[in-house]
């Protein structure tokens, strides 16, 4: 029901002894799937489903959970503690993106005459979601209810984030099927590796990088320091980071920790200008559990390596739109990473057209975003309505993603016997991309690989 040859939207929803089974609750997030109102419309009625599994906090994976409570789900949401924790504040900012998206669009609407606008769902709404939520630790079967149990594995994806194991009797025949979410990386900057799983029959398989490989985290951290030399010191510039509040936020700011503390980083101002960063933030300082050997090990040196003399985290409205007025040298990290909303649109929309500035892209963007059009090198972009020239040197660092490459998914599907798996599915990633990884995967012996459409329904 979502995430099907498109990488937003996770969706995915099991039938077991007359039970309805939700994977994930994602929000679509590119242009096409929204003129679709797939964020409005499920395709199925959410009074029906009984418990929804949630891999981890992106809004991609969680975000329609408060429409489908005020829907009609009366269920259970099963998380892992730490995704408990950031919906909190993943949701409840969500909302208010919701209800200020809304209010601005209503404004044009009311001067041409429009019916008023509903926002998505409201910041009520996201706090009634959290009362469905119980968490379960990693690596513990839980039964849901006989016949229907599961377990969660770290995927090293984001903190909290795991891959979904279920163990399915019916009719006295015993499946086993998992789902990856999305699979984390092996050297990643602050997190663990991705934990081996059990085996599985059947495998929903994330493929968002099916197609490419992944520079070395060493090299991110060069090309990063060069931008910010280039832009701050040759240029006196700004360097526009857009990205995601949770993950990538915190894994540039440890980054240039790092630099500070070796000496290496211009004493120019940072600003991290986006409260739900600083809120993510705050909840992975309370979550060292997930951290690698590297980072913890830094830790002894620097209590906190996500913060440091210079950085400053803006959570006022009124002190973001004053760096706007500002034409000093600064490095400015904001939500949200495929630029589709947030406040790193208003930073744009004052500085795409200076040639002194630049945007470093640091993340995936899906197709039809804005993120994405940069990317590409488009030369004009519509901010807010409105058309701007893109005069700012666009960067892209591909280095920082949080989501395994193909070698890293193959490294990741190593502790499965392919004798016993029957089949793959792919999801998650854009088609062309799923095609390269299909092949890959049968290159190294995998059979079965089905890569499903929009609503298509498969009967095991």
């Amino acid at each position: 029901m979502g995430a099907a040859r498109n990488v937003t939207g996770s969706r995915h929803l099991l039938n077991i002894n007359g039970k309805n089974i939700l994977l994930d609750c994602g929000m679509f997030q590119d242009r096409i799937n929204i003129k679709a109102d797939r964020n409005w419309n499920f395709g199925f009625d959410p009074a029906t489903i009984d418990y929804v599994i949630l891999s981890h906090a992106h809004i991609d994976h969680s975000g329609c959970l408060p429409r489908l409570v005020k829907s009609g789900f009366k269920g259970k949401i099963f998380s892992t503690p730490a995704t408990m924790d950031l919906c909190i504040v993943m949701l409840a900012d969500s909302a208010r993106i919701q209800e200020s998206d809304t209010k601005y669009r209503n404004k044009r609407r009311i001067k041409q005459g429009k019916e008023l606008l509903e926002p998505l769902y409201t910041e009520n709404d996201a706090a009634q979601t959290m009362k469905f939520f119980e968490s379960v630790p990693y690596r513990t079967k839980f039964e849901i209810e006989k016949g229907i149990s599961f377990q969660f594995t770290d995927c090293g994806h984001i903190i909290g984030s795991a891959a979904i194991h279920l163990e399915l009797i019916e009719n006295k025949k015993t499946t086993h099927l998992t789902y990856t979410g999305d699979i984390g990386r092996y050297h990643d900057l602050i997190l663990k590796e991705p934990d081996t799983f059990p085996q599985a029959d059947y495998i929903l398989c994330e493929s968002t990088y099916g197609d490419r490989l992944h520079d070395t985290t060493e090299d991110a951290a060069v090309l990063l320091l060069e931008a910010v030399r280039h832009t701050c010191i040759e240029k006196k510039g700004k360097l526009l980071i857009p990205a995601f509040s949770l993950g990538r936020t915190q894994e540039i700011v440890y980054t240039l920790d790092r630099m500070r503390t070796n000496g290496l980083l211009p004493k120019i101002p940072v600003y991290v200008d986006s409260p739900l960063s600083t809120n993510a933030t705050e909840i992975m300082r309370k979550h060292p559990e997930g951290f690698n050997s590297d980072i913890l090990k830094y830790m002894e040196i620097d209590k906190d390596p996500f913060g440091f003399v210079g950085l400053e985290f803006i959570r006022e409205a009124e002190i973001s739109k004053s760096l706007n007025n500002s034409t000093d040298p600064c490095i400015i990290i904001s939500a949200s990473g495929m630029l589709d909303a947030g406040r790193i649109k208003h930073h744009l929309r004052n500085n795409i057209e200076d040639k002194k500035n630049t945007i470093l892209m640091v993340g995936f963007c899906a197709e039809h975003t804005l993120g994405r059009a940069l990317m590409n090198g488009e030369k004009e972009v519509k901010i807010f309505g409105d058309l701007f020239q893109v005069n700012a040197d666009v960067i892209v660092l591909q280095s920082y993603s949080a989501h395994a490459d193909y070698k890293e998914m193959l490294r990741f599907l190593e502790c499965q016997d392919k004798k016993k798996l029957k089949q793959i599915f792919l999801v998650h990633g854009e088609i062309n991309v799923q095609e390269h990884w299909k092949k890959t995967l049968m290159a190294e012996g995998f059979t079965d690989i089905v890569i499903p459409e929009f609503q298509d329904t498969i009967e095991i």
